[in-house]
Parts: C-alpha cells; sequence; structure tokens
C-alpha cells in the first residue's frame, strides 16, 4: 500500500517548495573572488558560513557548473566581500548566470588582496582571503571550505545586504 505522506510530494514540486521555504531564510550577500591567470571571475553569494575559529576557516557554496567552480580545480587562493548596501547594483550583476567571463568586474570598484591577488570589493564591511582546503560536492552545488589566510575589516554605517524572497534588499 503506498502512504502518500511518507512518499512526499512528486520531486519538482517538493524542489518548488524547498525554493520557496529557503526563500524564506534571509541571508547576507557576500562576492567571492578569484584570479585565474589575467582573468577575474566573481559571484554573488549568499551561502556563505564561519566553519572554525580554531584554525579559523569559512565556507560558500557554488554551482558546479559555474566558471568560478571550474577554476578551483586550477587555483586554491581566493576572497569573499562582505559587501554593504551601495554594492547592490554590482551584487545583483554578479548574480546572474551566463555573464560574460571577461569584464566581470568593470565599472566595480575593487582593490587586490594582498594574500590572495582576487578581487576585493570597495563597497565592503570587510573580506576574508583564503585557500581552499577542501571541495565536496552536494547535489547540484560544491561546497568550498577555506583556510583564511587574512581577515580585514571594512567601513562601518554603510548598512548590509541580504538575500529574501529572492532578491537582494538593503538592510540599513
Amino acid at each position: 500500500m503506498n502512504d502518500p505522506v511518507a512518499a512526499g510530494p512528486p520531486e519538482e514540486e517538493l524542489v518548488e517548495r524547498y525554493r520557496a521555504t529557503m526563500g524564506r531564510l534571509a541571508g547576507g550577500v557576500t562576492v567571492v573572488s578569484l584570479r585565474s591567470g589575467s582573468l577575474d571571475l566573481a559571484m554573488t553569494a549568499t551561502a556563505v558560513a564561519s566553519v572554525s575559529l580554531r584554525p579559523p576557516m569559512v565556507l560558500f557554496c557554488v554551482y558546479t557548473d559555474a566558471r568560478l567552480r571550474e577554476a578551483l580545480d586550477e587555483v586554491d587562493h581566493w576572497a569573499i566581500s562582505i559587501v554593504d548596501a551601495s554594492a547592490a547594483v554590482a551584487a545583483e550583476r554578479l548574480a546572474m548566470p551566463g555573464r560574460p567571463a571577461f569584464g566581470q568586474l568593470i565599472g566595480v570598484p575593487h582593490h587586490r588582496g594582498p594574500h590572495t591577488g582576487a578581487a576585493l570589493i570597495d563597497a565592503a564591511q570587510g573580506w576574508v582571503e583564503c585557500r581552499t582546503a577542501w571541495i565536496r560536492t552536494a547535489g547540484d552545488h560544491d561546497v568550498v571550505v577555506g583556510e583564511v589566510l587574512a581577515a580585514t575589516l571594512g567601513r562601518t554605517g554603510t548598512g548590509a545586504l541580504v538575500h529574501h524572497l529572492g532578491r537582494i534588499r538593503p538592510l540599513e
């Protein structure tokens, strides 16, 4: 006998319900970046978490087919910019799938991380520079854990960005 409660909804229905449910969880907005040869790659990430204080470690999740993920097979240094409210336009642009690989940071003020060479977004409340410790596949994303090489405080009083209900919103 089939138990409809135990079986759950069809997979696509579950995926849509899960997406809608998790969209209600407000998440901080960051930009993950790396330098691969002469190319800057960057993406908006909301699935970012502190893993450990001793030693300092952080993680982010990236779609398995993303260019930045592919570059992580060749490059083991990257950075996270904890962007502020003034970076909303850049965060929206860097969240768009299918954007060109070249010139991703044109018009986005940034500077180079001294430990990674990665682009650090100027409009940020802080930056974390990392070296990859490990990468594991989890469904259609990969979890990237990094050892923190440097953590730098940025400006304050500039508000933050959160991702909520499918949109990036300022938090003043």
